[in-house]
């Protein structure tokens, strides 16, 4: 299966998911090329950024993981090409 490039955002409304959160990003390390977390205080949420490269099945399993975490809002963008030079 195609490898896919993209970047997944994602919204955390109550620090409690965290945890939870951390442990999904850990089991799909695989996928994951890099991640910027940035606390927004004056919202009171917390918004992660995350490159991901994986098949699209990988990709779909990590965020209905993340999609089911309670308080917690994800959104993907994948690349339309991905060169497959390396893959």
């Amino acid at each position: 299966m195609q490898k896919r490039l993209g970047v997944v955002g994602i919204v955390v409304e109550d620090i409690s998911a965290a945890e939870e959160i951390n442990a999904v990003l850990h089991e799909f390390s695989s996928v994951i090329v890099g991640r910027m977390g940035v606390p927004y205080r004056e919202r009171g949420v917390s918004v992660v950024s995350i490159i991901v490269d994986g098949t699209g099945d990988e990709i779909s399993a990590l965020t209905g993981r993340l999609g089911r975490v309670r308080n917690v809002s994800v959104k993907t963008a994948l690349a339309k090409e991905t060169r497959q030079e390396d893959v």
